[in-house]
């Protein structure tokens, strides 16, 4: 099993629970690309352009909708829905 496929049972196990460096290793091993960072927040683009801006929360961990947004996404785009 690889480091991606770890990582996406364990966002999809608990969104909440994913660590946000985690996350930012899961949206690269997927293919999705940082275009930039304002402030904050960074805008991520998918393989098939779909954008998502995700932030980290105040406790290290990645916010648990924007881990959904992304599972729901790359279900879409890799036809696992």
């Amino acid at each position: 099993m690889t480091k991606r496929e770890k990582l996406l049972i364990k966002a999809t196990n608990n969104p909440k629970g994913l660590s946000f460096s985690d996350f930012m290793t899961l949206l690269a091993q997927a293919g999705w690309i940082l275009d930039h960072q304002v402030g904050s927040h960074q805008i991520w683009y998918s393989p098939k352009g779909h954008r998502l801006s995700i932030q980290e929360s105040k406790n290290g961990k990645a916010k648990g909708y924007q881990v959904e947004q992304f599972i729901l996404q790359y279900e879409v785009e890799n036809g696992t829905t």
